[in-house]
Order: structure tokens, then C-alpha cells, then sequence
């Protein structure tokens, strides 16, 4: 699809089950209506896992990126699609992305940052990628070492991550808004961790939002459904309802992180004023 002179691709790793205890599995199993186990204390909610490819000009950008199974030499998970199998889709591969853009650092998110190598070292996934990140995330992150998660979703692992602060690859944002580069903006809005960041694309006259896990679905349109996964509920729900009134009135695109099949659109109400996500007529 494109946004003005932006072309965005949603990539896909597959569908996941991501289990009360943050841990995640790769979805084997058909799609039912039961949105859990019942009697056992291992429920889990099926989703999907669908970084976004951004191309501005000369410039790839990658929001989030993924877990990265099957980038680690020794993942058991060599059939599960990854940013480096998607990435070959459009005929580029790692090194050609510039920007990576990380909403927050849950594994699920932010794990596909980097791999370990057949000699057992950290890697950087992009070699030539400036990662953005804001520093009242990082902060949230390393004081969350070693604690039990609050919340249950997927939790912070950072054991690579320090390798990439080490080599100076992580830029920190301090500001509530910031500009990346011309097109591309990122907004600090706390709520899912304290250092949650959505992103705004605007190109000609049109935009688009991703907004991570602020709003990880279109199956949250309507209807909060996070308290057990966000850190503050309150700010969580007040942004999503003020993003929400902000996409619709723009009209702009909605880029959706976790819904199980690759999904965006722009909202419209319908006839009891609830939001509803309409197609993108394709180019």
C-alpha cells in the first residue's frame, strides 16, 4: 500500500500463543472459537506477530521486528518466517535497512533486534540500522532485570540488547515528539510501559499510524481489553481513545502489530457508531 510517496508492506511471522506467563509458542493449531485453554492455568491468547516496512526514498524503515526465530543458530524454529525471509520477499535483506523504529522493548517486539551467530556471539540483525528508542523505556527495561513481570504479556529480556547499547546502535529519545526524518514522526505515550512510542507516517496529504501495543488489533477498536497487560490502564485507554478520535478524524490508516492475519485500514462508525475497519482498495 502506499501513503503518498511511503510504501508500507505489513510482514509476518506467523501466529503465536502467547501464554499468561509472557512465554510464547508458535501457533500450531486451527483457529477456534475458544480464545483459550480452559482448566489449566497455561491459557494463552492467539495472535499474530506482523513488523512493518516502511519505504521512504532511499530510506527502509522497520517497525519493531519481531521475535527472529529462526535467526538464532541453535532456535529450534527453523520453519518459522522471520524479517530475514520477509525482507527477501522485496528483494532486500538486513543490510539495507536504515531505521528501526522500536515501539517498546517486549521480547516480542524487540527480539528480532539481534541473533546469536554460529559462534555463539550477538549479532545486530541490521547492520547499517540506527535503532530508535525512548530512554524512559530503556530505563523501565533494566529496572525490570530480575523482577518477576507485573503484567501478564510478554516480558523484557535484554541479555543481547546490551550489546547493541554497548556498540552505540540504540538512539535514546527524550522528547514526547520527534522527528526521524521527513514523513516520520514518533510520539511517546507511555500507557503499555512507561516509554510506549506509536508512529505517524504523513506523505502528500495522507497518513497512517502504527501504534504498537497501544492498540495491538482491530479487535480493540471498541473495547479496552488490556488491564492485564498494561502497566498504567488509565493513560493507556485515555491515548487510545485520543488516537482512535485522531485517526478517524485524518481518515489515516491503522497499522496493526498483532492481529493473527497481516490487517490495516481506515476506520468509519457504523450504524451504532462503534468503529469499524474498512479495506484499502489495493493499487
Amino acid at each position: 500500500m502506499h501513503i503518498g510517496s511511503l510504501t508500507i508492506e505489513l510482514l509476518s511471522e506467523g501466529r503465536f500463543e502467547l501464554f499468561q506467563d509472557g512465554h510464547i509458542n508458535r501457533s500450531l493449531k486451527e483457529e477456534s472459537t475458544e480464545p483459550a485453554l480452559k482448566n489449566t492455568a497455561a491459557q494463552y491468547t492467539r495472535v499474530g506477530i506482523n513488523p512493518i516496512l516502511v519505504t521512504n526514498g532511499p530510506y527502509n524503515i522497520l517497525l519493531d521486528t519481531g521475535l527472529g526465530w529462526g535467526l538464532d543458530f541453535a532456535s529450534s524454529y527453523h520453519e518459522v518466517s522471520n524479517v530475514r525471509t520477509n525482507l527477501a520477499i522485496f528483494k532486500l535483506t538486513p543490510a539495507d535497512i536504515t531505521h528501526v523504529i522500536l515501539s517498546h522493548l517486549h521480547y516480542d517486539h524487540a527480539a528480532g533486534s539481534s541473533f546469536t551467530n554460529s559462534n555463539a556471539q550477538t549479532e545486530v540483525t541490521f547492520p547499517n540500522a540506527t535503532y530508535y528508542l525512548q530512554q524512559l523505556e530503556w530505563e523501565y527495561a533494566l529496572s525490570q532485570v530480575d523482577q518477576q513481570a507485573q503484567k501478564q504479556d510478554a516480558d523484557y529480556q535484554l541479555d543481547e540488547f546490551y550489546r547493541l547499547m554497548a556498540d552505540n546502535r540504540i538512539h535514546l529519545l527524550k522528547d514526547e515528539i520527534t522527528s526521524v526524518m521527513d514523513g516520520l514522526s514518533v510520539i511517546r505515550t507511555g500507557g503499555h510501559t512507561p516509554g510506549h512510542q506509536v508512529v505517524r507516517l504523513q506523505s502528500e496529504g495522507e497518513s497512517a499510524y502504527y501504534p504498537g501495543d497501544l492498540l495491538p488489533s482491530s479487535a480493540h477498536l471498541n473495547h479496552y481489553k488490556m488491564q492485564h497487560m498494561d502497566v498504567d490502564p488509565i493513560r493507556a485507554k485515555k491515548e487510545k481513545i485520543q488516537l482512535l478520535q485522531k485517526a478517524y478524524r485524518e481518515q489515516s490508516i491503522l497499522l496493526f502489530y498483532h492481529s493473527k492475519h497481516g490487517q490495516s485500514g481506515r476506520l468509519i462508525r457504523d450504524q451504532d457508531k462503534q468503529y469499524v475497519l474498512a479495506d484499502i482498495p489495493k493499487d
